[in-house]
């Protein structure tokens, strides 16, 4: 409310406001400061408001009318011309004449008279008279209480007060002022804090409302209970409608065609999880930086828990009656893991929580959580919600009449009961919609349902192919979701193909270059020592490691180009031995071989294996050498030693970095292997392609580098992953912890106590005083021992092995020890400030554990004032993979955390980050089969198993092993055609591995320029090598005879319906092969028969190529990509294939030779339908490649000339300057 003193609006309320009023009181009271009004015998009186009032005399009048006058006079003047005429019309009216004017002013002057007479009287008068106004009481009753009178107001001589009495009236006049003015706002301060009081007890109430409405909704199906009897009765309720749900869901995806399995939650409550040792403890948690919102504050002020904790369990008494009583802390462990759990304080259910791992026979597999973020090929970046189960809107054919039939016996069963017309009027309209759950009248499916920034998309199960995970090169910035509707998905996706079309251009020029790479490829015939020494391997190999050493087999001795291949491996899965048998096949072949480590630990370790396997106490009598730091070129030991490499007394050398040094030479240095590829920098990494050029390269890692793992997953780099464990194997159990002294002595006290040892590893050489101080304040007589990089040479290496010996309880040590140590005995290791190391890092010092079939343990403690949102990350990395054979899996989590980089110098992290990195991935390899056309993928080796040996390049073993002798097709050469045996051995290799008949011819030409006219005896033996080349350009890696038929079969894994149908159309007839026919699988044609298309006849090529049930490249399925990665694991075992009874040939792609003939012209039968085809494809690849290599040339030209124009420019603007 606002009160008016004198015209000014006032806020009672405010104190500036009342000193405003009370200034204005006294400015119209003290009688000094009223000349300005017009004095009157009237009083004012206050009540209220103040306010005066004044005789309107003529002379006022007179002024006024004239300021009226004059005012209309400026309007008509500030007016618009429309309305001239009428304000002038106006105005003249107005206008007096000049009797009124002579009569105004005799009034003017008349009352100029009369104000002077009354003001001679007043000044007549005594100067202080009372005034009238507020203060008449203040002056009267104080002067007549001093003249001792009780009443009237008048003084007879006020002149006569001293001024002290004046201060002192005047001090009582201000306390009346106070008095009254309080008295005045007093009742509406009361007033208001009423009002205040009112409002904040409706605020109250309200806010107490709403949060028990907010606590409601949060709990959800659980709010209203009053026990726990009620609480287990709907959890057991909620786990059966779930397992219900869970297995329907399970059961339409596998009538779908895939495998769906939901994977339990996590731990996300923090609780402590002593009795499952098979999980992490703790998840560490990182803000992003992220504002909360209101409600986020709001509900962190109810605490579900506490209200869990709260219900009573109602307990019978002896007497039957019922009792409620709190069971306090116990009542927690009544929220089973089946039930909800509290997750950042919000009641969550199981459903909610659990993820999913869909896959199919094809090889696709996706692995996603409720909150993740997916990309749809589709629709673009979404997150992933939850599973839910969705009437199916299309039906086949057969589902449809299923339905109907189905309807009608619904119908007659409601008949027969004697149901009313309108109860079955409802079920029909009830049919197709949620209330029908009949599973053949509503058929239902598996959805997944993916929320998006302006719609919510449920994606079918079997159509999860088109999901993939979201990762980008920074995993801690999250992604915008992409909007459904609009075109800005579909932008972005252009920009990234216009991308991913460049970077197969330079993909493809690679590939262009490497093939003119050549270097002597090594000898098959040594394979059998190979075999021989594999013996001395003291365990049974992994089916992983049984491929490794095929692709390695194969790089070696069946390619002529060098062999760049990237062994992946877990720690302690048999990566070394890979490297062991390359080394031994290396040096049997009369090359050198060197094995380098990053660290002097690690080289030694690798020193005392190859020396224990084929030194020279070994019958292999190998010489072999370890150069490492301290051996420089100016020490004596440094000098002979790489004297004795140069000159090739030493036929494998092991080191460390010493071996890149610019001094060193080798003699003919045949195999590098690099261990532990992720160690090595930059400048080292660029030694390495210097020394490496022609040179074969085997690289090991168990968690490649970001760049590295794209390079292999693009395609660049040949990739060989060993999963499979070895037996009695455990995984080994993570913590993630903040740093706490006594976690670290359980841990310790628990290793002590079952007779183990422990490491304890610091990321800096200044913390380990620290971290020893804290081992001996905690444990005063343990025994610990150190090692570190800056020891004296030697005494790393010593610690370690006394370690080993049993002879100290603790090792502490820096990464020093996270290669080349294998103890084990130790089986718990201890990470300080485990947020300082890398990915790659954690993951080595935890492979040093758990080498025995013991429980290993592994603590990462962490410091949260110093962790970063990527280590949290790691840390989380480790806590969740921590499953034997994770290793590619922590890598490609490095990939997602950190981004990919640099590939092949251009830049694309960018691009990458737009779609995700597995969309780019697989838009890079669509980009690179569209500029390739022909992808048949290459068999670097075919096995031929005609009767009789027929067309076989292969060796046969004798009965000791050895491989001397050959079979009847065997691609040697007569001793006496070449009598040269370098040179015989160097044309066997050029013949063996021809890249096409073209080229075959040609060698077999210089043969004739050089050595005359070539035998009958290797003419036929020229056939089998025509027929090997034919069978590797047609992607053909095993060639049958089925008996029972007569007709040959030639398996082609990697063989789809476009690469026949652009073979035959280059083709002269534009036909297939007259007796070559070719079947694929009802899987690669989306049919429900194979198909079949018969040589010799027209084909409609343009179904083929457009139809999309022959199209493997198309947006819908791409699922024939995981397939080719399956095709090659196929190719590279084929040589260990006896026979096709071995095989299942019939569910891959095939060609099919009919009644190919006797003995002795089935490979003349083969060459004259396979030559033809294998030409086109030959032509075609290498046009490809010339294509793809002039296209990256010439971009890199513009990108060239565009930098120059730019700098010329930017240099002739500063020279511009100059001139000014």
């Amino acid at each position: 409310m606002m009160r008016t003193f004198a015209n000014i609006s006032l806020a009672p309320t405010s104190s500036v406001s009342r000193c405003i009023a009370l200034s204005c009181i006294i400015f119209l009271s003290v009688p000094n400061y009223a000349e300005c009004f017009t004095r009157s015998s009237t009083t004012p009186v206050l009540k209220g408001s103040i306010s005066t009032k004044a005789t309107p005399t003529k002379t006022v009048l007179w002024q006024q009318s004239k300021q009226q006058a004059t005012g209309a006079t400026k309007n008509i003047s500030e007016a618009g011309d429309d309305d001239a005429n009428s304000q002038s019309k106006a105005a003249s009216r107005k206008q007096p004449t000049l009797a009124e004017l002579e009569d105004l002013e005799e009034e003017r002057l008349a009352a100029e008279e009369k104000e002077a007479a009354e003001e001679a009287a007043l000044n007549k008068a005594p100067k202080y008279a009372a005034p009238s106004s507020l203060y008449t009481d203040v002056y009267n009753g104080d002067l007549a209480s001093k003249d001792g009178r009780t009443g009237g107001g008048d003084l007879d001589d006020p002149m006569n007060i001293s001024p002290q009495k004046e201060m002192d009236l005047a001090q009582k006049r201000d306390e009346l002022q106070n008095n009254r003015l309080n008295e005045m706002f007093a009742q509406e301060d009361a007033d208001n804090a009423e009002r205040q009081a009112k409002i904040k007890q409706i605020m109250e109430e309200d806010d107490k409302q709403w949060m028990e409405e907010r606590k409601k909704r949060l709990m959800g199906k659980y709010a209203g209970v009053e026990s726990w009897e009620e609480v287990e009765k709907m959890l057991g309720e909620d786990k059966k409608k779930e397992v219900k749900e869970m297995t329907m869901k399970v059961n339409l995806a596998k009538e779908a065609g895939v495998t769906l399995t939901m994977l339990e939650p996590a731990d996300t409550d923090g609780t402590d999880n002593d009795n499952k040792e098979t999980k992490p403890q703790l998840f560490p948690t990182v803000g992003i930086g992220k504002k909360g919102s209101w409600f986020d504050d709001a509900d962190n002020g109810i605490d579900l828990k506490s209200e869990f904790q709260s219900l009573p369990l109602k307990q019978a008494s002896e007497d039957g009656a019922v009792s409620d009583e709190g069971i306090g802390e116990d009542k927690s462990n009544l929220m089973t893991e089946d039930g909800p759990r509290f997750v950042n304080g919000k009641l969550t259910s199981r459903e909610q929580l659990m993820g999913i791992s869909v896959g199919s026979a094809g090889g696709w597999s996706l692995e996603v959580f409720p909150g993740d973020f997916v990309v749809h090929r589709k629709y673009g970046i979404g997150r992933y919600e939850k599973t839910v189960l969705k009437p199916k809107k299309k039906l086949t054919a057969e589902e449809k009449e299923a339905a109907e039939t189905r309807r009608k016996e619904i119908i007659n069963d409601q008949m027969k009961e004697g149901k009313q017309l309108e109860e079955i009027q409802l079920v029909v309209e009830a049919f197709g919609t949620e209330k029908d759950i009949d599973p053949i009248s509503n058929p239902k499916q598996t959805l997944l349902e993916i929320s998006y920034s302006d719609a919510v998309v449920h994606v079918p199960i079997d159509r999860a192919y088109r999901l993939s995970r979201y990762r980008a090169g920074d995993a801690a910035i999250k992604p915008r979701l992409s909007r459904v509707k609009g075109e800005a998905w579909s932008k972005a996706k252009q920009k990234v193909e216009v991308s991913t079309v460049q970077m197969a251009q330079d993909v493809l020029a690679l590939y262009a270059t490497r093939e003119t790479l050549n270097r002597p490829p090594f000898n098959p015939g040594k394979e059998g020592d190979v075999k021989h020494f594999s013996k001395s391997f003291q365990f049974e190999p992994t089916p992983d490691q049984t491929k490794c050493f095929e692709d390695v087999e194969n790089d070696m001795v069946w390619r002529s180009r060098p062999m760049d291949r990237l062994i992946c491996g877990d720690v302690g899965f048999g990566k070394t031995e890979v490297a062991m048998r390359a080394l031994f096949r290396a040096v049997a072949n009369g090359r050198q071989a060197a094995l380098l480590a990053p660290t002097g630990v690690l080289a030694a370790q690798h020193y005392k294996n190859v020396v224990k396997r084929m030194g020279e106490d070994t019958d292999h009598k190998f010489n072999i050498a370890l150069l490492r730091g301290g051996m420089g070129k100016n020490t004596k030991k440094g000098r002979e030693l790489r004297a004795a490499i140069s000159s090739g007394e030493v036929d494998i050398v092991v080191g460390t970095h010493a071996l890149l040094s610019r001094g060193m030479s080798f003699h003919d240095l045949g195999l590098l292997t690099v261990d532990e590829e992720q160690r090595f920098g930059v400048n080292q990494k660029e030694r390495l392609k210097l020394i490496c050029n022609c040179v074969d390269v085997l690289t090991l890692s168990a968690t490649p580098i970001p760049r590295t793992l794209q390079m292999s997953l693009s395609g660049i780099r040949d990739t060989s992953t060993i999963r499979s464990p070895p037996p009695m194997r455990k995984p080994i159990i993570s913590y993630v912890q903040e740093f706490e002294e006594g976690l670290i002595k359980d841990a310790i006290e628990r290793e002590l106590a079952r007779d183990g040892q422990c490491y304890y590893v610091v990321p800096r050489i200044s913390q380990l005083e620290e971290a020893n101080l804290l081992l001996k304040r905690i444990f005063p007589e343990l025994r610990v021992i150190q090692a570190h990089g800056r020891q004296r040479r030697g005494v790393a290496e010593e610690n370690v092995a006394a370690f080993a010996e049993g002879n100290y309880d603790v090792l502490l040590a820096t990464t020093v020890i996270e290669n080349g140590v294998d103890i084990p005995r130790v089986n718990t290791i201890i990470l300080q400030n485990a947020q300082a190391f890398g990915m790659s890092t954690l993951y080595q010092l935890r492979g040093r554990v758990g080498r025995s079939d013991l429980q290993a343990y592994a603590y990462f403690f962490h410091k949260n004032d110093f962790i970063s949102e990527q280590s949290a990350q790691r840390l989380q990395a480790m806590a969740d993979l921590h499953e034997l054979g994770s290793g590619f899996d922590v890598a490609n989590r490095d990939l997602e955390i950190r981004g990919a980089g640099s590939l092949l110098g251009t830049e694309q992290s960018g691009m990458a980050a737009r779609v995700g990195f597995d969309l780019y991935m697989r838009m890079l390899k669509k980009s690179m089969r569209q500029l390739r056309g022909l992808d048949l993928p290459v068999v670097p080796r075919s096995n031929v198993l005609l009767p009789g040996g027929e067309g076989s390049i292969e060796w046969e073993q004798g009965a000791n092993g050895d491989t001397t002798s050959s079979s009847s097709g065997s691609y040697l050469i007569p001793e006496s055609y070449i009598e040269d045996v370098e040179e015989r051995s160097k044309e066997e290799s050029l013949a063996r591995l021809a890249e096409s008949t073209q080229r075959l011819v040609e060698i077999t030409s210089a043969w004739k320029d050089t050595h005359g006219s070539i035998p009958a005896e290797l003419q036929d033996n020229l056939k089998a090598l025509h027929l090997h080349t034919c069978l590797r350009q047609l992607g053909i890696d095993v060639v049958g005879l089925d008996e029972s038929t007569g007709d040959c079969i030639l398996r082609s894994p990697g063989l789809r319906p476009r690469h026949w149908a652009m073979i035959c159309s280059q083709l002269p007839k534009r036909a297939p092969p007259k007796g070559l026919d070719v079947i694929f699988p009802a899987r690669f044609s989306f049919s429900e028969d194979d198909t079949e298309i018969t040589g010799g006849k027209k084909i409609d090529l343009q179904e083929l190529l457009t139809n999309q049930k022959y199209s493997d490249d198309d947006e819908e399925w791409d699922a024939l990509d995981e397939e080719e990665v399956e095709a090659m694991k196929e190719i590279s075992s084929a040589a260990n294939i006896k026979s096709l009874s071995e095989i299942e040939v019939h569910s891959y792609p095939r060609f099919v030779v009919k009644k190919i003939g006797k003995n002795g012209s089935r490979v003349d039968a083969l060459l004259k339908v396979l030559l033809p085809p294998s030409k086109v494809v030959f032509q075609k690849q290498q046009s490809d490649k010339e294509k793809a290599k002039v296209a990256a040339e010439l971009r890199e030209k513009r990108e060239l000339i565009a930098k120059t124009k730019k700098e010329n420019e930017k240099l002739s603007s500063r020279r511009m300057g100059y001139q000014y």
